[in-house]
């Protein structure tokens, strides 16, 4: 068993880093709002520490999972961040969704100070997280992933090493690409159906058995049809996603129309009010028949 470091316990770093305790690691958290790193101590047991730089000192592998950029380099190389006290060797695994630029930056300096960093951003939303069945995007090197594998792996149920420093982080824009363009046909899908009178239950039954289904498919139509979105990730941090997305296509010359539509379109969901509706919410757009 290892000297493990969590630090951010949202909604999805709370039940990761807890399934590294449960296997038995030994496991220092930290959170910016100190009553939910005595929450989870309380509830899993290990230690929390007052800032990020205490939480990974000793520590063989030390995991993020904060909210932006900008949140991962305070926590990292930040007055009081954690890379002032990584000792040598360790392997620093970022599971926040954030740039490929900084996932390259974090991996430089870390190799300055001799231990390794994989961008590891994850998917499968609150519900995967408190499973423990979250599929894992790395990037970085084949050392390092390997030291890390067995640990990342208490909390996923896929884990995959596609390249060198920031192809995690790429993994994750195709990922959320992806999606956006799913919601979005299922929303007129759903919407289409009910205004035309069908009994969508019987419908989806159908056709989530043939060419059409998808996880979106299988884990939102019931909630959607029922106009109940608060049951996965929020549309605030699906528009960070895509912009970081449509950021990077500046870079590798991509094109992404169907993305950019769709972002403005949660925009309008947020305009609505629906900033933590999660992204299956795009259907309020979209009229219903009365």
């Amino acid at each position: 068993m290892s000297k493990v470091t969590f630090i951010g316990l949202g909604v999805m770093g709370y039940p990761m880093a807890g399934y590294i305790a449960k296997a038995g690691h030994d496991v220092t958290v930290y959170n910016r709002t100190t009553a939910k790193a005595e929450k989870w101590v309380k509830q899993f047991g290990g230690k929390h520490a007052t800032t990020p730089k205490d939480a990974a000192k000793d520590s063989d592998f030390i995991f993020t999972c904060v909210g932006n950029d900008n949140d991962l380099k305070e926590v990292t190389t930040g007055t009081q961040g954690a890379f002032h006290s990584v000792k040598a060797g360790a392997v620093f695994i970022d599971n926040t969704t954030a740039s490929a630029k900084i996932a390259r930056e974090l991996n430089a300096e870390a190799k300055k100070r001799n231990f390794g960093f994989l961008d590891a951003p994850v998917s499968g939303g609150q519900a995967g997280a408190e499973n423990g069945q979250l599929t894992v995007m790395v990037g970085g090197d084949q050392k390092d992933y390997d030291k890390a594998e067995s640990v990342i792996d208490h909390y996923s149920k896929k884990i995959k090493l596609l390249g060198p420093s920031g192809s995690g982080q790429l993994a994750k824009m195709v990922n959320q690409i992806c999606i956006a363009g799913l919601v979005q046909g299922l929303s007129e899908a759903i919407r289409f159906g009910q205004n035309a009178g069908l009994n969508m239950e019987d419908v989806i039954e159908v056709i989530s058995k043939g060419a059409a289904q998808s996880w979106q498919m299988e884990n939102r139509y019931k909630t959607m049809i029922t106009d109940k979105f608060d049951f996965g990730f929020a549309v605030d941090w699906m528009r960070k996603d895509l912009s970081i997305a449509m950021e990077e296509s500046k870079n590798n010359g991509s094109k992404l129309p169907i993305t950019e539509i769709i972002d403005k379109f949660y925009g309008e969901v947020q305009k609505n009010g629906g900033n933590r509706f999660d992204t299956s919410s795009l259907i309020t757009l979209l009229p219903k028949k009365k």
